[in-house]
Order: C-alpha cells, then structure tokens, then sequence
C-alpha cells in the first residue's frame, strides 16, 4: 500500500513515519507534504493509496483537500489526522474511510490501515459510484446515537440551528450536523428556504401558515406536526411562495 502524508507539521509526519514504520505489512511511504494543495498535486502525480490528511493545514486545508482528491478517476482512500475531534462528523460527510485523533495510538494506526487495504482505489471508486444517489436523490448525512446516517434530502423536513449544531429534521427522526445554515443555505438554497435566522424549510413542505394568539406566525409542513416560527422579514417571502409566486 503506497501512503502519502499530509501534515503541516514536521514532528507529526515524523511520528506517523515511525508508527507505520514499525508495523508488520506491505506499508510504503511513498511522500510527505506539508499542505493540501501539495497533497492534492501529489496525488495527480503519483500512485497513492492511502492518504493520511490533516485537517487543519495552510493553503488548502484537510476537508478541501479530501474533495478534490474524490474528484479523481481513482481517487486514493483518505483518513483523517487531527488534533480536533469535533470535526469527525464532516469528515465522514467527505468520504473518509477513517478518522484518528491526535497523538495517534499505534493500534489505532494499524486498525485504520487494515480498513483501507480492505478496499484498493479501484474497488474504491466502484463503491462510490454504486453509493452514489440516484439523479437529484442527494443525501444528507450526519451523527445519530453516535454513529453516522444518511438520509435522502427529499426526506428532509427542515435544518433548525441548535447551539453549535444543526438539527436535521427528517421524515424518519433527527440528525446532528456541524454546518452552519449559511453554508445548508448556499448548498440547498432552491430547495429550501429561511424562514427564519435559525431555520430553513423545504420548500415542497411548506403547507401553510398558522398566526400564534401571541401574533407569531408559524409555518405549518407536510409530513409532520412541527411548527416553526416565520420572523418578519421572511414573512413577505413565505407568503409568496404559498401563492405560487
């Protein structure tokens, strides 16, 4: 298995270096880079397997790197490295085969190689291509019960910002996400719509509004009891868009 390190910092590549050097396994450093794009470019060039990505590097970062290099005919398996636990979710969102929190434990190392010789690029792009959703069937997938699911974004009912999170509401219970709502809107803005500073709606849910005897009005949906509160400067919007207009 040819792997390719990516970390910014030099005494991390050099303890991943010495950790896979000790394994037993047909493991090869094949290059160390020290930023994403770097990362990106070598794997263009070269034949990798495994890359072990940081998540936080200049240029591009960890998560920029991982969806360009799902971008390629045989893109290489990729785990995550990284000192910040809070991102596992999003990464799992990027495909990553596994994720490893610093300072990486040998056993951990070894478990996430054994996954990834498991799987060779080719049988990896196989198996993207047949997880893929069919025609505009896009998926959302985040943390359930501590694990990871995916459901279909028609599926999806509203995203309510929570704290750090965002809920995903959907026809069969919830999800977590740690993306914000800027970022769902700009991704699914013609499908779903604010109606609120800390919620977007499907827009194919939007059933109709229903005035609260405190003078707030809240948007009633298809698929589910949930009423959710329309703020006065998107009131104007979602009256339109259950006109027709």
């Amino acid at each position: 298995m040819n792997i390719l390190i990516a970390d910014d910092e030099g005494l991390a590549r050099e303890r991943l270096r010495n950790l896979i050097g000790d394994l037993i396994g047909d493991y090869r450093i094949v290059g160390e880079v020290g930023d994403g794009e770097a990362a990106v470019q070598r794997c263009a060039e070269a034949n990798v397997d495994l890359v072990l990505l940081d998540i936080r590097m200049p240029r591009l970062d960890g998560m920029q790197a991982a969806a360009r290099l799902a971008e390629m005919e045989t893109p290489p398996a990729v785990v995550f490295v990284t000192a910040f636990d809070q991102h596992a979710v999003a990464a799992f969102e990027r495909g990553a085969l596994d994720y490893l929190v610093k300072p990486v434990r040998a056993e951990r190392l070894r478990q996430a190689l054994r996954r990834a010789r498991a799987l060779t690029r080719p049988q990896l792009a196989v198996l993207r291509a047949m997880t893929q959703p069919v025609e505009d069937g896009e998926r959302v997938c985040g943390s359930y019960r501590g694990g990871l699911e995916c459901v279909p974004l028609d599926d999806v009912l509203y995203f309510q910002a929570e704290n750090k999170y965002v809920i995903v509401r959907h026809l069969g219970g919830q999800l977590l996400l740690e993306d914000s709502l800027k970022a769902l809107e700009r991704r699914y803005g013609e499908r779903f719509m604010r109606i609120h500073r800390s919620a977007l709606v499907a827009r194919q849910r939007l059933h109709g509004i229903e005035k609260h005897r405190d003078g707030r009005c809240l948007a009633r949906l298809r698929g589910s009891d949930d009423l959710l509160e329309i703020s006065r400067r998107h009131l104007p919007e979602v009256r339109l868009w259950l006109k027709g207009g």
